[in-house]
């Protein structure tokens, strides 16, 4: 096999690393992890190099990403064993290729690259994408408006920072102050910013009444967090 053809299948080995490790990113972005921190972790994951960080505590919080976890080591390990023996398999077993195959062969992953990166880069073919992806992943999780959003931003030993987008406010938080609430002598939860629509994020203050549109920067056990303020996991754009 001449140079030519093994950078040829060197070049379509990447891209499908490339499609397999988006397509996994995609799916640890359903449940609530940002982009930059999935994407690390999806490949982690995949290549089995047991890289870890303190944001692999984030992996383990959820049974839901444990689980999703599982099945990306798994498909790594399996993907990398069929990769690595089909290749080895298709070297032995080439003949002489012509040029004009060799050519063939080359432009197809090229142009799947193109398309992938003019999907990724170009602003409103990237937006048309986005907005199909949040609507496949409100329906595949049954997201309700009835429900808060949140994405967990981090975790502190046991405790989660995370962002609440405030669709609507609990009842028992509607029209009374922060310090009114008690959430931070009752639930532990310490509201850390507001942002409002237009306008800045500020910290909290003890006169700070939540409103519908709110996105609050928040401490405390994530779980506490989820159940107090009527919340689930949402799909964590970039």
């Amino acid at each position: 096999m001449d140079m030519y053809l093994a950078l040829l299948l060197f070049s379509f080995i990447i891209l499908l690393y490339w499609v397999i490790t988006e397509l996994f990113t995609f799916f640890f972005r359903l449940t609530g992890l940002p982009a930059e921190k999935a994407r690390f972790q999806v490949i982690s994951l995949l290549t089995g190099t047991g890289f870890t960080t303190r944001e692999s505590e984030i992996i383990l919080s959820s049974r839901q990403r444990r689980r999703l976890a599982r099945i990306t080591m798994l498909f790594g390990y399996v993907f990398n064993v069929t990769i690595v023996s089909v290749f080895i398999n298709v070297i032995i077993s080439m003949k002489a290729v012509q040029a004009g195959h060799q050519l063939l062969g080359f432009l197809i992953p090229l142009g799947t690259a193109a398309l992938i990166f003019i999907f990724m880069r170009v602003p409103k073919i990237h937006a048309w994408g986005a907005n199909l992806l949040r609507r496949l992943a409100d329906r595949f999780f049954d997201r309700q408006e009835t429900f808060n959003a949140v994405m967990l931003i981090d975790n502190i030993g046991s405790e989660s920072i995370a962002q609440l987008t405030l669709r609507h406010i609990p009842d028992e938080y509607r029209g009374r102050s922060l310090a009114e609430t008690r959430l931070r002598a009752e639930t532990g939860i310490l509201v850390m910013l507001v942002e409002r629509p237009g306008e800045k994020p500020l910290p909290a203050r003890a006169e700070t009444v939540f409103e519908p549109g709110d996105k609050l920067t928040v401490f405390g056990d994530y779980g506490t967090i989820c159940r107090a303020f009527h919340a689930r996991e949402h799909f964590a754009d970039d």
